[in-house]
This record gives structure tokens, sequence and C-alpha cells, in this order.
């Protein structure tokens, strides 16, 4: 029987989808399996490349077995490589480090020495890169007096380079180890540096400025040089109540700090000078407003920071400090002993 043209032609657009369908399933499948042996493809176990050492790095951790990678990148950075290269080598370095404990642990200090070595690099992100991975060596408790023997190139570098990530990098080194006494002479000549970096408008590199100097407030043979540093005019902007949470916290552990120092019955016995621009007359001094800062803080929303503020009320309530130095707050805008 014959067809009408209708009919054929309406068969014949079946026909072609069935074989359009059949084709666009045939390159689906094709580009599954592309997408399948392109997942399960591993760059060589060889390869120094820094971007395959991480996924590496934990696979073989995974399976208690050393990868080597830290030792193959630690050889790699003795190696002549331009600056984003050296960069990319110590990130991966800073990261093997904290992966791959049982493998950072059995480094030594000729390793320790290699990266720092790379403090000296002309790149500043080579620099930063550096201080991180040494950041990641100190959480090693051998580790920690050789890495101490580079705290005044750290600090070097601090108080000298204006860059925010930097400071932050070398900062959280710094806030991670124990400074020796001999580093003290350092420390009092890059305190100026540190007071700036404390009231810059970068709130990570602050907060690490405020934890190291709240640490060196309890040295007794830093406590002056902190409190006669030279300070901004609007200083106490910093116990503003709409300064992040975690700045205020710090600026009021490092006031309750100097509070404590100078209230020492071996602070009081001597009596010291201080400049006009002076911390010391910023947060003690006659004409200080701090009071007025703390009174608005103590109903601050965040609970750590009513209780810290609480803390440097305390600290400026005591009665030997009220009796022994000669410039305190003035009785109109300061805490009384009845509480007021």
């Amino acid at each position: 029987m014959g067809k009408s043209i209708p009919e054929y032609l309406g068969q014949l657009d079946i026909r072609k989808s069935i074989v359009g369908l059949a084709t666009g399933a045939s390159a689906i499948y094709l580009l599954y399996k592309a997408i399948r042996a392109g997942l399960k493809c591993q760059p060589p176990l060889c390869s120094n490349s820094p971007i395959c050492i991480a996924r590496l790095a934990i696979e073989r951790e995974r399976h208690g077995r050393d990868s080597g990678e830290l030792r193959r990148l630690l050889n790699s950075l003795e190696c002549k490589h331009d600056e984003y290269t050296r960069s990319m080598i110590l990130h991966s370095i800073t990261r093997c480090v904290y992966l791959l404990e049982a493998e950072a642990s059995a480094c030594t200090n000729d390793d320790i020495k290699l990266v720092a070595d790379m403090l000296e690099d002309k790149d500043t992100s080579v620099k930063i890169q550096a201080l991180n991975a040494l950041k990641a060596f100190s959480g090693i408790r051998k580790f920690r007096l050789k890495i101490q023997e580079h705290s005044i190139k750290v600090l070097e570098l601090v108080s000298t380079i204006w860059d925010s990530e930097l400071h932050i990098s070398g900062l959280r080194l710094l806030n991670n180890l124990p400074l020796p006494d001999y580093v003290h002479p350092q420390l009092r000549r890059v305190m100026p540096a540190l007071m700036e970096i404390l009231q810059s408008d970068c709130n990570m590199a602050q907060v690490q400025a405020l934890r190291l100097m709240s640490y060196l407030a309890q040295k007794n043979d830093l406590l002056y040089d902190i409190l006669n540093c030279q300070v901004h005019s609007d200083f106490l902007n910093l116990f503003q109540s709409t300064q992040p949470g975690n700045l205020l916290f710090e600026v009021l552990v490092f006031a309750e700090r100097l509070s404590e120092g100078r209230n020492a019955s071996h602070y009081r016995a001597v009596k010291w000078h201080y400049n006009e621009q002076s911390l010391h007359e910023a947060l003690f001094g006659d004409e200080s407003r701090l009071a007025d800062r703390l009174l608005s803080l103590v109903i601050h929303p965040e609970e750590e920071v009513q209780i810290q503020a609480c803390k440097v009320i305390v600290s400026l309530q005591c009665p030997q400090d009220v009796a022994a130095r000669p410039s305190s707050f003035h009785p109109s805008h300061s805490f009384s002993k009845s509480g007021e």
C-alpha cells in the first residue's frame, strides 16, 4: 500500500529524531568519559609543581606514608627561581607543615635557616610567605629557639616596610614566640613603629600589634618606653564603641596591662616624666577622657568587651595608685573610690 506524502514525511521526522537522540546520547557519553578520565588523571609523583603538593601530601598522609613533598619543596627552595615561584614554594611549605605533622617534625634546623634566609629576599611577597612558613614551623616546640634567633630581623622588617600583610605575618610570628631579653633594645627602637601600626586602619594588623604590646607591657624594663611613646591626638578613638569587637577587646587588655604595670610598687617608686603627646597622658593624664569611653563600653553588646572594660575600671580605682601618682584622672571625669 502506498503512503501519502504527509504520512511519509511524519515517519521521516520520527527517524531523524531517533537518530538525533542517539547521536546526542553518544556525544554526552563521550564527554562523560573525557571528564571522568580528567578527574582520575593524577600528576606524576615526582612533580615539583606547588599546585599539586597539598592533594598528594594529604592523600599519602591518609595512608600512613611519608609523601616526601615537604622535603622536595625545601630542596627546590635552594634552586634559582623567579619571585612568584619562590613565593609559591614557601606557601606550599607552610601548608605542608600544617598538614603533615610527622614530616614537619622530621625537618632540621638547617631547614629553618633555609626558610629564614628568604627574609632577605628583595621581593616583599617572598618575605611575607617566609614569615608565614616560620610561623607554621614555630608550632613545633623543637624549632622555637632556632626561629627565635631571627626575631630581630622580623622586627626590622615590621618596622621598616609599610605593608599591612607583612605586618600581620610578622607580628603573628612574634606573638607565637617567647622574646628573649636580648631583643629588648631592638624592641625599644621599633616601639614608635609598633605604635603606628596599632593606630593604623588595618584591623588585623592592629589586633596583632596590640597583642604584642600587651605582652611587652608586662616587662618591667619596657613599660616606661611604651607609656612614653608618642601617640596621635585621637588615640582614644580606639576605645569608641563603634570599633570592631576584637579590636576593642585587645585595646582594653592593653590598657589593663599598662594600668597594672604603673600601679606596681617598684614602678611607683620612681618619678617618671612623660611627653605631652605620650600614651601615658592619653590614657592616664589629667586631661584624659578614658573614663568616659570606658563607661560607654560597659554596655557594649559583646560580653567579653563589657567584662574587659570593667577590669580596666577596677585597675584604675586602685587606692595605691590614687595616693602615689602625681598625674592622675581629674575627679570630674575619673572613677572615684565610691564607684561613681
